[in-house]
């Protein structure tokens, strides 16, 4: 799938303001682009996941939009070869694993 399909499709994770009952927030900033990723668990284990994130990088939404799909799918975080596996028509490989690392690192950070 390419970046602007999958926006186009709609991103079905993002939030302007931090949600209520999300426990957990982790934030990733590198340049111009930024993620805050909110998590909510449930016995110790990720039922929701949430972000918020600078809107100039579509494949920043994407990923990290993904990346919270994932993680309600399995109750845990995905790889990044999971994440990049969604993308593989995207041509600009370089850029689109340094989007899913800044995804990860707030992900992380969401963690503790």
């Amino acid at each position: 799938m390419k970046v602007a399909e999958y926006v186009e499709q709609g991103l079905k994770n993002i939030v302007e303001e931090e949600p209520a009952g999300y426990e957990s927030a982790g934030k990733c900033t590198q340049g111009c682009h930024s993620v805050t990723i909110f998590l909510k668990k449930e016995g110790g284990k990720i039922v929701d996941c949430k972000f918020k994130a600078t809107k100039r990088c579509k494949k920043l939404l994407a990923v990290t939009d993904y990346m919270c799909e994932l993680i309600k799918k399995k109750g845990e975080p995905p790889s990044a070869e999971e994440i990049l596996a969604n993308f593989s028509e995207e041509k600009e490989k370089e850029k689109m694993e340094n989007r899913v690392s800044i995804a990860l690192t707030a992900l992380e950070s969401a963690m503790g």
